[in-house]
């Protein structure tokens, strides 16, 4: 079956600067270069889309501050969750605060993270990836290829630190709900509101679950990408200092 031509030329991109990349650090990395070539490539991509995840920041600042008029608004609107909703909303976009751009950073990983999972799956690109192993298991191996010899070790091990990113993240999302009085930016009373706030949190397991379908070279890009987003809380998302008042 012949591959979609745009989707092959991208694989074959990507493909060619992970083998120049894996060139330049097996002098000191050895026989992980390429492992050590797929994180430098998710920092990359994390870079690329940093301005996006500063804004989704900035957003969510803007949030915060406005929990108070949340709150007064799910007060006055308490029997009526079709008007609430559309007032949050009405008060977000005043404000210049739009909660679905806090997707943006999360879809647009998405081609690479498929792009990886090309590479490592299949001989597409001609790069001979598919040879390359980290602590003598391949790259391209699954889980469901079997666990014996080093593969059980090293996805346990990984798969182990993206529960425990998993459950940070989580106790973060919990805490920012509590703290603008919405989840996802829509108001926390209402029909389904309560049931969206039980699963908005357990989201970033779904991570564990995608790694379980994934060659090695792609669990490790989830791995990178999602401690880049734990490192970026702490950053960009740490609490502010406010300014002293003057008598």
């Amino acid at each position: 079956m012949l591959a979609f031509a745009p989707l092959h030329n991208v694989v074959g991109a990507a493909g060619a600067a992970l083998s120049w990349l894996t060139d330049l650090l097996e002098p000191l990395a050895g026989g992980m270069a390429t492992a050590a070539a797929i994180v430098l490539f998710t920092i990359a991509v994390r870079l690329l889309i940093s301005p996006l995840t500063v804004a989704q920041v900035r957003g969510e600042r803007r949030r915060a501050a406005l929990a108070p008029q949340v709150r007064d608004l799910q007060r006055r609107y308490a029997n009526d969750p079709a008007k609430l909703q559309g007032e949050v909303f009405a008060l977000y976009r005043s404000a210049g605060a739009n909660p679905v751009a806090g997707c943006l950073p999360l879809l647009l990983q998405a081609p690479f993270l498929l792009v990886l999972y090309r590479l490592f799956s299949t001989s597409e690109g001609g790069t001979g990836l598919l040879d390359e192993r980290l602590a003598g298991v391949p790259l391209g191996h699954h889980i469901s290829d079997g666990l014996t010899g080093a593969a059980g070790p090293l996805f346990a091990v990984l798969l182990v630190l993206l529960l425990v990113l998993a459950w940070w993240s989580s106790r973060r999302a919990r805490r920012a709900s509590a703290a603008v009085g919405t989840v996802a930016g829509t108001p926390t009373e209402g029909p389904g509101a309560a049931t969206l706030g039980r699963l908005l949190p357990l989201l970033p397991f779904a991570t564990v679950l995608v790694a379980l379908v994934l060659p090695l070279a792609a669990v490790i890009y989830l791995l990178t990408t999602t401690a880049w987003s734990a490192l970026e809380q702490v950053v960009l998302r740490r609490p502010q200092a406010t300014a002293p008042q003057t008598a």
